[in-house]
């Protein structure tokens, strides 16, 4: 027997619970939906979605039991608004580094090929040129869906996402139909969550188990993992390399601290890119761009044109002779790509003082790592707080220089306000040099205490050259 109820909104969390919703009951990392079941319905939730039923039910309330309650949300969210994702040509990328690279500029591409385009990312989400401020790399499945029909109705042809692992992880991406899915790499990031590097890699994997046979998969071929994730996918499978034969073919020719010049398909580019790690980045663009339609030769022109993210090796040229780099590299292998391309420009012709944190409350078992790579790649190096959250600057800090040698504590100076940090890396440059201060990029604040406090190095190193 079908039972039709009529709802006014859909929301798993319930406080945000309105006269006629539904409530799907998600049982998350930190509490249970299903305790507050009672609230929900006291706020007028008249539909409960849960995986166990209530011993007590409320006679004017529908109650539906669900295996899983995340999966179901993202389902039910979808089709409440029509089943967006279905209307949209919607590309995830996925992996450690890169993401917000590739997903920001593929919308700045299909936006100047005269699209209408949506993005959703860590830095901001877009709806064609509306900024809607960003709280996590991958939005809940209500606000994703609430996103993506926003996208619809403004007329979006295109969106390009960001696809965290918290998210597959936490279905929040249930019951989107994704046209495309982009792997970037692999290497060691939130295991605080996933517990072993294992988790992590099944879980990245499992977006390209579910895409469907209409969808393309494009991996970077040489990272190690790349292959693996398009094992079990029925999407069409394509790579993109610098070292193999690939679908999508790169090469360097010459690099610079502001530009590349390089080669896709045997088709030379000037960019306006730093690093391997880019080059990486824009071959994913320029094969994802092909494959959803674009014509290869106004991809190039295209690539050409566009700029780096913000905070993603941005550069800045002292008056004094010296570069500053701003980037978010916030993993041991981000913070080694970025230290490499460095070395790659400079030809050992000046100095790197690289200035670096780690974030509280994370996984713990990077700090060390972090400090012994920026060390070992870095002529100076300040430890510094990053978005310290609950724990005590120092702490980190100290966690980070346990991992140093006796030659590495020789060079290495800790300084836990971060300004005073930068300001001390600034004054120890020579013309020449390049002070990189990485981990926080495009991120305006500092997490101390539960607080967000306004704080932005880009500002901190403009305040210092003007001074």
């Amino acid at each position: 027997m079908e039972i039709e109820v009529k709802i006014s909104g859909v929301q798993s969390d319930s406080r945000k619970i309105q006269p006629g919703y539904l409530f799907v009951a998600v049982k998350g990392t930190q509490v249970d939906g299903h305790d507050y079941i009672k609230q929900a319905i006291e706020n007028g939730a008249k539909v409960v979605v849960c995986e166990v039923m209530p011993k007590e039910q409320n006679p004017d309330v529908r109650y539906f039991q669900v295996v899983d309650s995340a999966e179901a949300l993202g389902d039910i969210a979808s089709i409440y608004n029509d089943k967006p994702s279905t209307k949209l040509q919607l590309v995830g990328v996925t992996g450690t580094n890169g993401k917000t690279t590739i997903a920001f500029l593929l919308y700045t591409m299909f936006r100047k090929a005269g699209y209408k385009t949506g993005l959703l990312s860590t830095v901001c989400n877009y709806i064609d040129d509306r900024p809607v401020p960003a709280t996590h790399t991958t939005p809940d499945a209500v606000e994703l869906n609430d996103l993506l029909a926003q996208m619809v109705d403004a007329g979006c042809e295109y969106v390009f996402m960001e696809v965290s692992s918290h998210a597959v992880a936490q279905k929040r991406i249930a019951g989107l139909q994704f046209k495309g899915g982009i792997f970037t790499n692999l290497t060691r990031d939130h295991l605080d969550y996933h517990s072993t590097f294992e988790n992590y890699r099944d879980v990245k994997k499992a977006f390209f188990d579910s895409l469907p046979d209409d969808a393309f998969a494009l991996t970077n071929k040489d990272d190690k993992n790349g292959l693996f994730m398009l094992q079990n996918t029925k999407a069409r499978k394509q790579t993109y390399s610098t070292l193999s034969t690939a679908d999508f073919k790169g090469k360097i020719i010459e690099s610079h601290l502001e530009s590349t010049l390089m080669s896709v398909n045997n088709q030379e580019i000037v960019t306006q890119f730093a690093g391997k790690f880019n080059v990486y980045n824009l071959l994913a663009v320029y094969g994802a761009a092909v494959l959803l339609g674009l014509n290869p030769d106004d991809v190039s022109v295209a690539l050409s044109t566009l700029h780096p993210v913000a905070g993603r090796f941005q550069t800045f040229r002292s008056p004094k002779g010296y570069t500053a780099i701003v980037d978010y590299a916030h993993t041991p292998d981000a913070l080694v790509n970025v230290l490499n391309t460095i070395h790659e420009v400079l030809k050992r012709s000046g100095n790197i003082i690289t200035v670096v944190g780690a974030g509280g409350n994370r996984d713990k078992g990077k700090r060390p790592i972090m400090a012994q790579e920026a060390a070992k790649l870095s002529d100076r190096v300040i430890l510094t707080s990053d978005n310290p959250r609950f724990e005590e600057p120092d702490s980190i800090i100290d966690d980070m220089f346990a991992g140093l040698t006796e030659n590495d504590i020789k060079k290495t100076i800790k300084i836990s306000d971060r300004k005073e940090a930068i300001r001390t890396a600034c004054m120890l440059a020579e013309t020449g040099d390049v002070v990189l201060i990485a981990g926080k990029g495009h991120e305006d604040y500092q997490e101390i205490k539960g607080v967000k406090h306004h704080f932005d190095d880009s500002e901190v190193v403009r305040e210092i050259f003007k001074s």
